[in-house]
């Protein structure tokens, strides 16, 4: 890969990122915390982070929202108001603010993205409810179209107080849009189909059904499905 390629913002594959870390699962009050590393992003109030974990332990209240996705393993996450399973490829977020306790009875590996631009829109932890009632929202840029508009459809699980962090699901039939620039953060994780894209270097990647990715704010980067896509999302967006 070229100087330059390596300097533009694009997509990361966070499977491959969690299976190229060396980091051993750990265990103990902290834990959460510490065990963990992290994507080299830009500096900002977004971070994306690796975490493994085994046995159990307690972590202090967050002072950012946490979405958190299993990639293997299960998690147990524990708060006074109610216990909560997380088996691979499920995903929930956890407000700042909110302590618990958690238990992994197995090695467990987990992706985080961390949202630290506001205050939390929920009190309690928020699991992602893949089967939701789907609504109609609004499609890409008709000038950024190649082809048909599609039909896209979303249900929001969880919005900040400011609405810069939501996560959700959303689903669209298939469509091709030039690359644009993307103004915000995104991590995906594909229920359903699979979607090709193409960054501002000219490198492509297609992702499909149960992958983990990002896409990083400034990339320029088009997008391709030629098959229904559903998505589990992650997103910050600067107001």
């Amino acid at each position: 890969m070229t100087e330059a390629a390596q300097t533009v913002r694009s997509f990361i594959d966070l499977r491959a990122f969690a299976a190229g870390t060396d980091l051993l699962a750990a265990e103990g009050d902290g834990a959460w915390a510490t065990n963990r590393r992290d994507l080299s992003l830009a500096p900002g109030p977004v971070t994306v982070s690796v975490l493994r974990l085994s046995g159990e332990g307690a972590q202090a209240a967050l002072v950012a929202d946490e979405f958190a996705i299993v990639l293997d393993g299960e998690l147990q996450i524990a708060t006074d108001a109610a216990v909560l399973n997380v088996t691979a490829g499920r995903s929930a977020v956890i407000p700042a603010g909110q302590a618990f306790g958690w238990t992994a009875r197995m090695a467990t590996t987990v992706v985080v993205m961390r949202c630290a631009s506001g205050p939390a829109g929920a009190e309690q932890i928020v699991p992602i409810d893949e089967s939701a009632a789907l609504v109609p929202s609004g499609a890409p840029l008709a000038e950024l179209l190649v082809g048909p508009t599609p039909s896209c459809r979303n249900f929001t699980d969880y919005r900040s107080d400011n609405g810069e962090f939501v996560c959700g699901t959303w689903d669209s039939t298939p469509y091709h849009r030039r690359a644009m620039r993307y103004g915000h953060f995104e991590l995906m994780h594909l229920l359903q189909g699979a979607v090709t894209f193409v960054d501002g270097a000219g490198r492509e990647a297609t992702f499909a059904e149960g992958d983990v990715f990002l896409v990083e704010q400034a990339a320029e980067c088009s997008w391709e499905s030629r098959v229904h896509v559903k998505k589990v999302y992650a997103i910050y967006r600067p107001a």
